[in-house]
């Protein structure tokens, strides 16, 4: 190789100068001595390199990669650019400024690798067969990865439902906020359906539907960011869903009892009905038929059949499961001014004359209508009548003996297999008279009146009202009578069978390929399966 002598050497050597004296049109392999660096410099068809130092101090540029990095492994991407003072370099190695991490590259970028997320700095060098160079100014970026794995809770399954509520602790969030939380069922390890996604991105709980009656399943929960998805959690405890028997039902509450009166010629108010809900047929109060109810195969719940109220005294409610219907109002009168008519599944009736008493009691919605009010003003006045499953119970009498409001009417259903009206209201006590009101159909009490007709009590297992006291001075005819008690009545397909607990009253009937079992009496649990 032939040395330009540039600018000329006189007796030979390396050309020198200071940088700016460098040739203007060199060639591969020109040599120069460049002063002002004091380094020996060679050029290599593009630049003048020097050919004995180490490499140039460099700069860099950091970002974080983010997308698709794992929790607990942040990485930063680093972009070196080559410095002009110094050796050619060979390769670049980039630093954090705590803990340790690097990583080395012969090219222009380099990932480094973290601990977790958070912010970080980081200093860059070159290196060549010379030495390594001094480190760049420094750079700093703040990590980011997916999420952290949830740590899973329990899956749960309540006894009248196919569903699943999973719960969960959600992990740390990577640097990024949540966009959304997802879980996944599992059959036999394998996935079972479309992943649900909870509520909000900081739920700790998400119920899952559709799932199918009989399998067993587990359940996994992941976050996302916007770098990407966590890892699974692990599983939760499997969980068998049960199987679902859709049953019909009429639950009806006791009646209440007919109001006893004290006064010669006040009649006493009747007893309202029971409460009357129904998935067969009409309900009380002038609702539709209700939703039949749905419950797990095998597993307990409870039927209470309420008893009818004593005189004056409101009827008990009747219980299927979470059905509840709602004992009857009792009769108000009695003496003036006090015993005010209840309210209830029916309301009772008002007494007459008896202000403020004398306005008849509230049905409950959707189970029966309010009892009628008494009359008010003169003796011998009729008392309002027990409200009934189907109407109003009938308002008191006119004046000076006239009769007591009549019972309203209950609500016929055929779930029995044959058509039975329950849930007639109780009615009123004739003031001074001796015409006897009529109970409502379904059960309701009559009225009592002068001289020797007793009040009637409602009819066992209707619900039905007890007839209000009469205005006479015999207690025979001045006493209120009890309410009916309840019933509820169940029919489901005739593939399962009814266990029975102590403390209830029951029989059973096939009907259409249905078992219809009627419970009479008592309290206690019940299972279908």
């Amino acid at each position: 190789m032939s040395i330009s002598q540039f600018p000329p050497v006189s007796g030979g050597g390396i050309p020198t100068g200071a940088q700016s004296a460098r040739p203007s049109a060199p060639v591969i392999g020109d040599v120069f001595y460049n002063g002002t660096t004091g380094i020996l410099e060679i050029y290599d068809g593009t630049s003048w390199i020097p050919c004995s130092a180490p490499a140039a101090e460099p700069t860099i540029a950091v970002a974080d990669v983010g997308t698709g990095v794992a929790y607990g492994s942040a990485q930063a991407s680093i972009t070196f650019t080559a410095g002009t003072i110094g050796g050619k370099q060979i390769g670049f190695t980039a630093t954090a400024t705590t803990g340790g991490y690097s990583a080395t590259t012969t090219g222009t970028t380099a990932t480094v690798t973290t601990a977790n997320n958070g912010s970080y700095s980081f200093t860059g060098t070159a290196y060549n067969v010379f030495g390594v160079s001094s480190s760049s100014p420094s750079s700093s970026a703040t990590l980011t990865t997916v999420p952290q794995a949830p740590t899973i809770g329990t899956a749960t399954t309540s006894g009248a439902t196919t569903n699943v509520t999973v719960t969960w602790t959600l992990g740390a969030n990577g640097g990024k906020n949540l966009s959304a939380i997802t879980v996944t069922p599992y059959l036999n390890g394998t996935t079972a359906q479309t992943a649900t996604t909870a509520a909000t991105t900081s739920s700790t709980s998400a119920t899952i539907v559709g799932l199918t009656s009989g399998s067993s399943y587990t359940f996994k929960v992941k976050t996302t960011n916007a770098n990407g998805d966590s890892l699974e959690s692990s599983a939760t405890n499997s969980v068998t869903i049960p199987t679902l028997i859709t049953v019909d039902y009429l639950v009806v509450a006791g009646g209440g009892g007919g109001a006893s009166n004290n006064s010669t010629d006040i009649g006493a108010g009747g007893g309202g009905a029971g409460g009357y809900r129904t998935s067969a047929g009409t309900s009380g109060g002038g609702a539709n038929a209700e939703s039949a109810l749905s419950v797990a195969s095998g597993v307990n719940f409870t039927v209470t059949v309420g008893g009818g109220g004593a005189a004056a005294s409101g009827g008990s409610s009747s219980v299927f499961s979470n059905i509840t219907s709602t004992g009857g109002g009792k009769g108000g009168g009695g003496t003036y001014g006090t015993n005010v008519a209840g309210s209830g599944g029916s309301g009772g009736g008002g007494g007459a004359n008896n202000s403020p008493g004398n306005a008849g009691g509230a049905g409950t919605a959707n189970q029966g209508f309010a009892g009628g009010a008494g009359t008010t003003g003169n003796a011998g006045a009729g008392a309002g009548a027990g409200g009934g499953a189907a109407n109003v119970g009938g308002g008191g009498g006119g004046y000076l003996g006239s009769a007591g409001g009549a019972g309203g009417n209950g609500v016929s259903s055929n779930i029995t297999g044959n058509a039975v009206t329950r849930g007639g209201g109780g009615a009123g006590g004739t003031g001074n008279g001796n015409s006897s009101a009529s109970g409502g159909s379904g059960g309701g009490g009559s009225g009592a009146a002068a001289p020797n007709t007793v009040a009637g009590a409602g009819s066992a297992n209707t619900g039905g009202g007890g007839g209000g006291g009469g205005g006479n001075s015999s207690n025979t005819t001045r006493f209120g009578a009890a309410g009916g008690s309840g019933i509820v009545v169940l029919k489901y397909p005739d593939s399962f069978s009814a266990t029975v607990g102590a403390g209830l009253t029951s029989s059973e009937n096939t009907s259409g390929g249905f078992k219809i079992r009627t419970f009479n009496a008592g309290t206690g649990n019940v299972s279908i399966a």
